[in-house]
């Protein structure tokens, strides 16, 4: 994995994810590395916002050297980087009601068209939320060594591409605002929903413009695994590495009577395969994460979770997920543990008595997957 990074000349450049990892542990030398990465999930990104805000009002809340975001994740990595300050407009942005137009029909542009959506309430409700004193904030950290990472997909590759959005923030001058407004926008930018963002890249050539879309299409969530080696220092138990995924979905769907009809049978297609990769991706990170000595805990939307559309975005629908992982979240019922070859076993405790619904730690299919 390469990590696309903007320079002081304001080139971009493919950085080895290793060399980013290496300077990563040099800056935050005994120090533990807190990773927090932010799945896709259309409207369920308002789980993942509760569960941010709710991790504050638990007093549990790491402090992640590391934030990325694909999709619906994107939108809530700058506040998750940012830290506790940034909750109550976490909350705003997700629960405010700026969605409930969100879902504009291209009418007859359809037909011609690349999306049934328009692009521009996306693109001017994420404008609405990233301010100047956002980008601002996000540089300060960057300079402190703390990474922001966000997904798109490359449509003339089919490559997935990670932007380093503090670097951006440190270095993008009078275009950064918008640059970084760009990046966020594709990578929520659901192909076929919503139109393809075309981002100009200057890179050692001449300027060239490429198209991008939401990068949950090719992964669901990333975590660089280089950024998961222990070094030599923490092989005692002390310091490794500390991994937290946030899955803003159900980890399966489950079974569904689905009609026999073309449009049924190829919407459920593609949702089974996006579940498998989803449940491949979150194996294989916790596979990785064993093998390099680093830990890892998750969070998923519970299949008794009431079905939610992930694209409604009303208020209506929204506040309610917001507010349940909030309170699992504060209740310390959000995270399940990847058990590790030395592990005695997964983390125990009461159910959560502030749901109707159980938590995540709490749900019979989470723990399951964590301990197979």
């Amino acid at each position: 994995m390469t990590i696309r990074t903007l320079g002081t000349d304001q080139r971009f450049a493919e950085v080895s994810s290793v060399a980013v990892a290496d300077r990563l542990r040099t800056l935050h030398a005994g120090e533990p590395i807190n990773i927090l990465a932010l799945s896709g999930g259309g409207s369920g990104g308002a789980f993942g916002a509760g569960a941010v805000a709710g991790l504050t009002r638990s007093g549990a809340r790491p402090d992640f050297a590391v934030v990325t975001g694909v999709s619906a994740g994107a939108l809530v990595a700058p506040y998750a980087f940012l830290g506790p300050a940034w909750d109550a407009r976490l909350l705003d942005a997700f629960t405010g009601g700026a969605g409930d137009h969100l879902l504009q029909s291209r009418g007859l542009g359809i037909v011609f068209g690349s999306s049934l959506y328009r692009g521009a309430p996306l693109k001017h409700l994420i404008e609405s939320y990233l301010s100047d004193a956002m980008i601002q904030a996000v540089a300060r950290e960057a300079d402190q060594g703390r990474l922001l990472l966000v997904a798109t997909t490359d449509v003339a590759t089919g490559k997935p591409v990670v932007w380093d959005l503090g670097s951006i923030a440190r270095n993008g001058g009078s275009s950064a605002r918008t640059l970084f407004r760009d990046v966020l926008v594709a990578s929520a930018s659901v192909p076929g929903m919503f139109p393809p963002v075309i981002i100009r890249v200057q890179e050692t050539g001449a300027p060239h413009d490429e198209v991008h879309v939401d990068g949950a299409a090719t992964m669901p969530f990333f975590v660089p695994p280089a950024f998961l080696q222990t070094p030599a220092a923490a092989l005692d138990g002390t310091h490794r590495p500390a991994v937290y995924v946030i899955i803003d979905g159900p980890l399966s769907e489950g079974v569904q009577a689905t009609r026999l009809t073309a449009r049924a049978i190829l919407s459920r297609s593609i949702q089974a395969g996006l579940d498998r990769l989803l449940l491949t991706s979150l194996e294989l990170t916790a596979a990785t994460a064993q093998l390099q000595g680093a830990t890892l805990q998750y969070s998923a939307l519970p299949s008794a979770y009431p079905h939610l559309d992930p694209f409604d975005f009303r208020a209506d629908a929204t506040l309610p997920l917001f507010r349940y992982a909030n309170e699992c979240a504060r209740a310390g019922r959000l995270w399940t543990a990847f058990r590790r070859a030395d592990d005695d076993g997964l983390t125990t405790g009461r159910v959560s008595e502030t749901q109707n619904i159980p938590c995540p730690a709490d749900d019979a299919f989470i723990r399951y997957f964590a301990s197979r």
